[in-house]
């Protein structure tokens, strides 16, 4: 589900997840994943870098993905530094709900793009997000 806009280009995708949260959470946290669940990030490969960061294989490219340390409130930021070196910060929870957990992704406009761009990764992000429901839940 998608909520209203909270502002121009701001939006907040969200999927509720019959599972624990720490065991959505364990999942998603782990970058080697990203391909079963992520295409909108991971369309092909995931590999670790020697700097802790990942290297990803994505729809728009070769990317860098820098992941928040691991932490017990359930948060998954990541930047991307995108083919052009622009970084963009993802940020992104898993919550405890009252049926499992709630995973929610905010969506940013970025720089030079529209509202139909915001849109359109908004609708990858809900796909990504059922994706995981239906592996965690499975």
């Amino acid at each position: 589900m998608t909520s209203p806009d909270t502002d121009a280009g701001t939006r907040h995708v969200s999927r509720v997840i019959a599972r624990p949260w720490r065991e959505v959470y364990e999942y998603a946290a782990d970058p080697r994943h990203l391909v079963e669940w992520a295409s909108g990030l991971a369309s092909a490969s995931v590999t670790p870098r020697d700097d802790g960061s990942w290297h990803a294989s994505s729809p728009f490219g070769d990317v860098v993905v820098r992941f928040a340390a691991g932490n017990d409130l359930g948060v998954l930021d990541h930047v991307v530094r995108m083919p052009d070196g622009t970084e963009v910060l993802n940020p992104m929870r898993v919550l405890p709900h009252d049926d499992g957990a709630e995973v929610v992704f905010t969506v940013r406009r970025r720089v030079g793009t529209t509202d139909e761009d915001v849109a359109a990764d908004a609708a990858v992000v809900a796909g990504d997000l059922e994706t995981l429901r239906r592996i965690c839940e499975g």
